[in-house]
């Protein structure tokens, strides 16, 4: 009887064992299922350069995404008009509603230009100039008619503590949000894009911070996803410049940008909201601005080239009409450097010897170079829009070889110079 008793529970304690079993096994099922993709994108979450606080400079991070990190979904459901439906979004389909996230402010300062090598490869050039933050290197291959891209995040941006290192898992699921809010890049068709401050509305700039309301008929999008909307859908100026017509473009962190646009056949494009016939002194109402265009091949441009490149530039005013928009050159944000890039890509009529004769450029207008102690500048690239390469730099290190990066979209290796 005992004996009989005895097998009786050793059968109830397995059938227990195996239902135990069988439901954690369908739960670990059905996790992997569902973070699959974000599990494989976290663990790809690296280190590649340690802060240095005397320096001030941030870390510097790696971080290859898997899937579509929804993004097909987000266009589809027509976008957001403000960073807390951004956030609500982000926070819904990639966090699972698990961690929420913050967008955080920042001061994009920044200079670009395009330029052609000796050996006629053309290429856009970046400064993100901000202060000690740490960056993420995001690789992005999404597939399903979307392109390959390389871009650069403040995660800043994404709510991370810039005097901080990037630790702990509830941290790196969220910077799983990075590909919302890339500040450059170039995607595998050649294309690259890059936003920057525009400082815009005079003393009421503070509150303009919403662009480009007037039609009801479109849908909306912020600043940092409408450039990761260029980089996964256009391979040229054209193409990005026709899907952001679409669109109701939202500015986000409490700020105005504006952005330059290159291709691989050397048109470029700088991109801003303004009024008609608005100045500086009277653009304090976003709803008000209309999107200008300027292409390179625009009259502005003349004479800068005779075999049909014009190089571009851009810096953190705004371009369009800027002789009347603003009083004088005191209103102009970066006019100094708007004037040396200029000066410097005047002199050999915008050709450069190569990527690193174009990083030297950059090098010059650098922050802690161009006035030392007002910040730094956080990461400077050089595009090769025509190889589809990078040549990546960590805080104004230009001459130390552990803090340079290139990257091959014919590799699809990220490797360090030294």
């Amino acid at each position: 009887m005992e004996k009989t008793k005895s097998r009786l529970w050793i059968k109830i304690v397995c059938i227990v064992l195996a239902v135990i079993f069988a439901v954690t096994a369908i739960l670990c099922i059905t996790f992997f299922s569902v973070w699959n993709n974000e599990i494989s994108t976290v663990s790809s979450f690296t280190q590649l350069r340690k802060r240095n606080d005397g320096h001030k400079d941030g870390s510097v991070y790696k971080m290859d995404v898997k899937g579509g990190f929804y993004f097909d979904e987000f266009i589809d459901g027509g976008g957001a008009s403000n960073d807390k439906e951004l956030i609500s979004f982000i926070t819904k389909n990639i966090t699972k509603g698990l961690i929420k996230i913050e967008i955080g402010e920042t001061d994009i300062g920044c200079s670009s230009f395009t330029a052609k090598t000796t050996d006629g490869d053309v290429i856009f050039a970046r400064n993100y100039d901000f202060a000690k933050t740490n960056t993420c290197i995001t690789l992005c291959n999404p597939g399903d008619g979307r392109h390959a891209s390389f871009s650069t995040v403040d995660l800043n941006y994404v709510g991370m503590d810039i005097d901080k290192d990037v630790e702990g898992l509830m941290n790196k699921i969220t910077c799983l949000a990075a590909p919302y809010a890339p500040l450059d890049g170039i995607n595998d068709a050649g294309l690259s894009c890059g936003i920057y401050m525009s400082y815009q509305g005079g003393t009421a700039k503070e509150g303009t911070v919403a662009t480009n309301q007037n039609n009801p008929d479109k849908p909306d999008i912020t600043s940092t996803t409408m450039l990761r909307m260029v980089l996964d859908y256009a391979s040229t100026v054209d193409e990005a410049v026709k899907l952001i017509e679409k669109y109701n473009l939202h500015d986000s962190a409490n700020t105005s940008f504006h952005y330059m646009i290159a291709d691989a056949s050397g048109k470029s494009a700088i991109l801003e909201w303004v009024p008609v016939n608005g100045t500086d002194a009277t653009d304090n109402d976003g709803a008000k601005r209309e999107l200008n265009v300027i292409y390179n091949t625009d009259k502005m441009y003349d004479g800068l080239r005779a075999d049909g490149f014009k190089y571009q530039w851009i810096t953190n005013f705004i371009v369009k009409n800027h002789e009347n928009y603003y009083a004088d050159n005191d209103g102009k944000q970066g006019y100094d450097r708007y004037e040396h890039i200029y000066a410097g890509l005047k002199a050999t009529n915008g050709v450069v010897k190569d990527e690193n004769a174009a990083m030297q450029i950059l090098k010059e207008v650098g922050r802690r170079t161009w006035k030392e102690g007002d910040g730094c500048t956080v990461h400077s690239v050089v595009y090769n829009l025509t190889k589809k390469t990078a040549l990546w730099v960590a805080n104004e290190n230009f001459d130390d070889k552990t803090a340079i990066y290139e990257y091959s979209f014919e590799t699809g290796k990220l490797e360090n110079r030294a």
